[in-house]
C-alpha cells in the first residue's frame, strides 16, 4: 500500500459533503416500458446509517451537553442524552428513512454509571437491542470484564464470570444485534465474533447490499487486564479491512461500511459536523485504506465530527464520522447506492443533538435550547431504565460527605489534565496508602469520567463519585527511582497516543514543555519543595490499570515491593469520611513552560 501522509487537506464541515449528495442523489424517474420504449434502469437506492459510538451504560441522562454554534460567533450548551431521548431520535429519523440500518462504534458498556454497572451492564445491552441496533464494534472497554463475560453479552445467560452477580433482576437474554470484530482474533486465528455481515435492501432490479465491518483498535492490551484477554489477539486494522473487502465485495456488497473503535479530534472546534485541524491515530490507518470502503464510522475518542479523509488512492475519500459518547448524539449518515453499477453515488452526514433534560453542570444551570430538536422520552424505554434505576437508588442515594464546590475534570480544552477532581482522586488514593509507605499518587485523566457537583448543601452522594470513577481498580502502591518517575511522565507527551498529563497528589509539581523533544519534556519535578533525586527510589502510589502499564504509561510497570490497597472508590469515600468538609484543590500542579 502506498503511503499518502502528506495528502492532509480535510472537508471543513459536512456541508460540502450534502451538497455532494444533493447533486448527485436525485431519483430517476419510474422505469417505463412498452412498445418502442426501452426500460429506464433503476433509480439510486438511498440506505441511511444511523451511527453512534462510546455509549458506556449511559441509560440515565448524563448530566452533560454538546457545545453547537449559536449563529453569533459563539456556542451554546445542549443538554443531551439518555437512552430514552436516544430511542425517540431514533424512531424519527427511521420515520423519515424507509431504508436504514442502526450502527455502533464499540464501548457501549463498561465505565458505565451505577444503575448499569451493578448489574454487569446487562440492562444497557438490552436497552441498545430495544433500540433496534443492528451491528457494533468491540471497544476495549467491552473487555473491561474479560472475554468471556464479554462472550455472555452476546450470548445470554446467567454463567458468573466476574465478583458481581449476574441476572440480578430478570434472566439475561442477551444483544439481539451482532457485535462484529475482524481483527480480534482468538488462538486458533479465527475472529472472537464475526468478521462482517451484509444486510440487503429493496428488491428485484433496485436491490443493493451493505456490508459492514466491525474491528477494535489494535492497541486494545494497553488498555484492558491482560489477564481478562489471554489468548486473544489485536490485528493490524488497515490490514484487516483491506483483507475483508473483496470478500464482501465477491458476495454482493454495494457499499462497505467500517466500524471501528479508534478515532481523532477536531483541535479546539465546536462545530459537531466540523473537521477542523482534525489528527488522530484513525489516520494512519484510513491512508492505508484501499479501494471499496465508502464510509467509516469511528469512536473511542469521544469526540464528534465530520470529515473527508485520504486514502491510499489519491482519487478516492472515505467519509468519517463520530457522535461524541453516551449517547448525546446520533450521526445520520445517507448513502446513495446505484443497483447497476453496484457502487455508492453520492454520500451525506451529519450529526444530530439528543436533547433531553436540562441540568446543573460544574459551571452553572444548562436549560433547552431553542437551536437544536427536542425529543420526548420514549415511554417503554424511561420504564424499563427506571426498574434498574430505582434498584441501585439504595447504593446511589447513599451520602458520602460533603465538598465545597464543584470540582470539574479539565472540560476541553484542559481535558488532558483530568482538572480539580484527578487532583482530589490522587490526594485521596496517597491518603489510603500512607500505610504503604507512599510519598505520592498519580491520577490518570482519562480515568475521570464526569465532574463531581454536590448537592446545594454540598453533599455528595456515593452515585456522585460512582459516576466520577466508575472502574473500581485496586490501588497499587511500589517503588520506582526518580529517574523512573520522569520517565512515566514523559510518557504522557510521547506522541504515542492522546497527550496525558497525569495529575498529581498535592505536594508534587512538574513542569513540562512540549517545545522539547519527546523524551525530555518534563523540565522539573520537586516533592514537598525539593527536585526529585533520580537516583533515589520513592514509593508512587497509582491504580491497578496504570501499574499494568494501562493508557501507555507502561514505565510503571517497572514498579517494585507492590502493595495492593484498597480500590480507587473505597480511597475517595475514605476521603469524605475523613473531613466535615472536603476542599477541592485549586493549587497549581502541572505547570507548561510555555504558559
Amino acid at each position: 500500500m502506498t503511503m499518502i501522509g502528506s495528502l492532509r487537506r480535510r472537508s471543513a464541515t459536512a456541508g460540502a459533503v450534502a451538497l455532494t449528495a444533493l447533486l448527485c442523489a436525485c431519483a430517476a424517474p419510474q422505469a417505463r416500458t412498452g412498445p418502442g420504449l426501452a426500460a429506464r434502469p433503476p433509480a439510486p437506492v438511498e440506505v441511511a446509517i444511523l451511527a453512534f459510538n462510546d455509549f458506556h451504560g449511559n441509560l440515565e441522562p448524563p448530566r452533560q451537553s454538546v457545545a453547537v454554534p449559536d449563529g453569533t460567533g459563539g456556542t451554546a450548551q445542549v443538554p443531551a442524552g439518555g437512552a430514552a431521548w436516544l430511542a425517540s431520535a431514533l424512531d424519527a429519523l427511521r420515520a423519515r428513512h424507509p431504508h436504514s440500518l442502526t450502527v455502533a462504534a464499540g464501548d457501549l458498556i463498561s465505565a458505565s454509571p451505577l444503575a448499569s454497572s451493578l448489574f454487569l451492564d446487562e440492562p444497557a445491552i438490552e436497552v441498545l437491542s430495544r433500540l433496534g441496533l443492528d451491528y457494533a464494534a468491540v471497544g476495549n472497554h467491552e473487555f473491561d470484564r474479560g472475554t468471556r463475560e464479554l462472550l455472555r453479552m452476546q450470548a445470554g445467560g446467567c454463567e458468573k464470570f466476574t465478583v458481581r452477580e449476574p441476572c440480578q433482576l430478570e434472566r439475561f437474554a442477551g444483544a439481539r444485534f451482532r457485535y462484529l470484530a475482524a481483527s480480534t482474533l482468538t488462538g486458533g486465528g479465527a475472529p472472537l465474533f464475526p468478521a462482517s455481515a451484509i444486510r440487503t435492501f429493496g428488491s428485484g432490479a433496485g436491490q443493493v447490499k451493505v456490508g459492514v465491518i466491525g474491528l477494535t483498535l489494535r492497541g486494545t492490551p494497553m488498555l484492558v487486564n491482560p489477564d481478562g484477554i489471554a489468548g486473544v489477539t489485536f490485528a493490524d486494522e488497515a490490514d484487516t479491512i483491506n483483507g475483508e473487502v473483496p470478500r464482501l465485495k465477491a458476495e454482493g456488497a454495494d457499499a462497505i461500511v467500517v466500524l471501528i473503535h479508534q478515532g481523532g479530534k477536531q483541535a479546539g472546534a465546536s462545530d459537531p459536523n466540523g473537521c477542523s485541524g482534525f489528527a488522530g491515530e484513525i489516520e494512519p490507518i484510513l491512508s492505508r485504506l484501499g479501494a471499496g470502503v465508502d464510509l467509516v464510522v469511528s469512536g473511542h475518542t469521544h469526540a464528534d465530527y465530520i470529515c473527508e479523509m485520504p486514502t491510499a488512492d489519491p482519487a478516492r475519500r472515505v467519509l468519517l464520522t463520530s457522535a461524541g459518547l453516551y449517547g448525546k448524539e446520533l450521526t445520520e449518515i445517507t448513502l446513495s447506492i446505484d443497483p447497476v453499477a453496484h457502487r455508492v453515488v453520492a454520500r451525506s452526514a451529519r450529526n444530530l443533538i439528543v436533547q433531553s433534560q436540562p441540568f446543573t453542570s460544574a459551571k452553572g444551570p444548562v436549560a433547552f435550547s431553542p437551536l437544536v430538536p427536542a425529543y420526548a422520552p420514549r415511554a417503554d424505554i424511561a420504564a424499563y431504565v427506571e426498574r434498574y434505576v430505582d434498584a441501585s437508588k439504595a447504593y446511589a442515594n447513599r451520602p458520602v460527605g460533603k465538598l465545597s464546590g464543584p470540582a470539574d475534570r479539565g472540560e476541553a480544552p484542559a481535558g488532558s489534565t483530568g482538572g480539580p477532581l484527578a487532583h482530589l482522586i490522587a490526594d485521596s488514593q496517597l491518603a489510603a496508602t500512607r500505610s504503604a509507605g507512599a510519598q505520592m499518587a498519580f491520577m490518570n485523566p482519562y480515568g475521570v469520567r464526569a465532574a463531581l457537583v454536590p448537592a446545594t448543601d454540598g453533599t455528595v452522594t456515593f452515585g456522585d463519585i460512582y459516576l466520577a470513577q466508575p472502574f473500581g481498580n485496586a490501588l497499587v502502591t511500589s517503588t520506582l527511582t526518580g529517574a523512573e518517575i520522569k520517565a512515566a511522565l514523559e510518557q504522557g507527551f510521547d506522541a504515542i497516543g492522546p497527550e496525558q498529563v497525569l495529575a498529581p497528589s498535592a505536594g508534587l509539581v512538574y513542569r513540562y514543555d512540549r517545545r522539547q523533544p519527546v523524551g525530555s519534556r518534563i523540565a522539573m519535578i520537586a516533592l514537598n519543595g525539593q527536585p526529585l533525586d533520580p537516583a533515589a527510589n520513592y514509593r508512587v502510589t497509582m491504580n491497578g490499570f496504570l501499574a499494568l502499564g494501562g493508557d501507555g504509561f507502561t514505565m510503571f510497570k517497572a514498579g517494585r515491593d507492590q502493595v495492593t490497597g484498597p480500590t480507587d472508590l473505597e480511597a475517595l469515600e475514605a476521603l469524605f469520611r475523613s473531613k466535615a468538609l472536603v476542599e477541592v484543590p485549586r493549587d497549581a500542579r502541572t505547570l507548561d513552560a510555555a504558559g
